[in-house]
C-alpha cells in the first residue's frame, strides 16, 4: 500500500508540474478572449478531453510508436518550441484570439475546433515533458494496480486543468479588452521565451550524438 502510495505522489506531482495547467491559463484567456463562456468551456473540455487520451496512448504505446516512425522524444521538443515560438509572436502583437466570420456559428465552431486540439491538447498541456513521463512511469508501473493509480493520477491532473481553465474566464472578464491585451503581450515574451528553451532542450542532445 506505502509503494502505491508513494508512485501515486510521484505521478500527481510530477504531471502536475509538467502539464503545469497554471501556465497554460494566460494562452488559453488570451486565445478565448472574443468567445462567450459556452465556447471557452467547449474548448477547455476538448483540449483536456484530446490530452488525456494522447498522454494514455503514449503511456501504453509510446516506446513502440516511437520506434516504429524513428522518432525521438527531443524531436518532438523541437517541434513544440516551433510551435511556441509562432504562438508567442502573434500574443506579442496581440493577434491571438481575433478572427474574422462570414457564418458566425460556423466560423466559431471551427475556430473552437483547432485550437482545442493545437495548441491547447498538443503541445501545451499535453507537451513532450508529460509523454515522455508517461511513457517512463508506465514502464515503472510492474502491477495491474500501479497502472490504475497512474491513469487516476492522470485523471486527476486534467480535471485540475479542466477547472483552471474554465475559472479563467472570469479573470479574463475583469481584466477587460485593454487588460487581455496587455497580458497576452506579457505572456508572448514568456512563450516565447519557454519556445526557445524547448528547442535547444531537444537541439542539443541531436547535436552531441552527431558530433559522436
Amino acid at each position: 500500500m506505502e509503494t502505491l502510495y508513494t508512485f501515486g505522489l510521484l505521478a500527481i506531482t510530477s504531471f502536475f508540474t509538467l502539464i503545469n495547467p497554471l501556465g497554460s491559463m494566460p494562452i488559453y484567456m488570451s486565445m478565448t478572449q472574443t468567445l462567450d463562456s459556452k465556447a471557452r468551456k467547449r474548448i477547455a473540455k476538448k483540449s483536456v478531453l484530446v490530452a488525456f487520451i494522447t498522454i494514455l496512448a503514449f503511456a501504453f504505446s509510446g516506446q513502440l510508436l516511437f520506434k516504429f516512425f524513428g522518432i525521438s522524444i527531443n524531436s518532438l521538443r523541437i517541434v513544440g518550441g516551433v510551435i511556441f515560438f509562432l504562438m508567442g509572436q502573434d500574443m506579442l502583437q496581440a493577434r491571438l484570439g481575433h478572427f474574422k466570420h462570414d457564418n458566425k456559428d460556423a466560423t466559431i465552431d471551427a475556430y473552437v475546433n483547432d485550437i482545442s486540439i493545437t495548441p491547447l491538447a498538443i503541445p501545451m498541456i499535453c507537451g513532450p515533458g508529460a509523454i515522455t513521463n508517461a511513457i517512463i512511469l508506465m514502464e515503472d508501473a510492474t502491477t495491474v494496480a500501479h497502472k490504475v493509480v497512474l491513469i487516476l493520477s492522470i485523471a486527476l491532473i486534467m480535471a485540475v486543468t479542466y477547472i483552471i481553465l474554465i475559472s479563467s474566464s472570469k479573470i479574463s472578464q475583469k481584466l477587460g479588452e485593454t487588460g487581455n491585451k496587455v497580458l497576452m503581450r506579457l505572456m508572448g515574451l514568456i512563450v516565447m521565451v519557454i519556445a526557445v528553451e524547448f528547442f535547444f532542450s531537444g537541439l542539443k542532445p541531436i547535436v552531441a550524438e552527431m558530433i559522436k
